[in-house]
């Protein structure tokens, strides 16, 4: 029985052994694996190093804008319109952990001194409508809208194009700092 075993273990070892040794002759599956492994490698570092992006390419997953892959421009001069990259720190982030630090990807609504307006919970930038607040987060957390003011000094509005986007809506979303910004974004598709 030990011979046999012995036989079984050193033959799945060599099956193995010869695998790995053809996938690494085999040029045409090497380049998808460090591919994969790159990848694999980036995630690794977003998740457990720094939530802040290493690479200048951008991947969006979530509705809260239409594009899914973008271009990250660091040290951009930031304006109205602009899609913008900040790492998140709204008051949140204390009921949320894992938002605290978070990349966020939205659009420059309102710039520092621009008018808001709420009617209701119909929110207004500019005279421009920018959204509805809505009375609660998708886990049942109820949802202040933000107070009609101005955007404060050194501060932009910012909104995503979902219904469930967490944005300058909100008083949980909040103004976000220039010191937040990451870059300015150029979406791709």
């Amino acid at each position: 029985m030990l011979a046999f075993i012995r036989c079984v273990g050193s033959s799945a070892f060599a099956s193995v052994r010869r695998g790995s040794r053809q996938i690494v002759e085999d040029r045409r599956s090497l380049w998808p694996t460090v591919l994969v492994m790159g990848l694999l490698l980036l995630a690794f570092a977003r998740l457990f190093l720094s939530a802040t992006p290493i690479v200048p390419l951008l991947f969006n997953w979530t509705p809260s804008l239409p594009y899914h892959v973008a271009w990250l421009e660091r040290g951009a001069t930031i304006k109205h319109g602009d899609f913008v990259l900040y790492s998140y720190g709204g008051p949140l982030a204390s009921k949320y952990p894992g938002l605290r630090g978070q990349p966020f990807f939205k659009v420059v609504a309102g710039e520092p001194g621009d008018p808001i307006r709420v009617d209701g919970r119909n929110v207004y930038v500019r005279e421009r409508f920018v959204g509805f607040a809505k009375l609660r987060t998708m886990d049942g957390r109820p949802l202040n809208p933000v107070a009609a003011t101005k955007v404060p000094e050194s501060h932009i509005y910012v909104r995503g194009s979902g219904a469930d986007s967490l944005d300058s809506r909100y008083v949980e979303g909040g103004f976000v700092p220039q010191s937040a910004i990451i870059g300015r974004v150029h979406p791709w598709f």
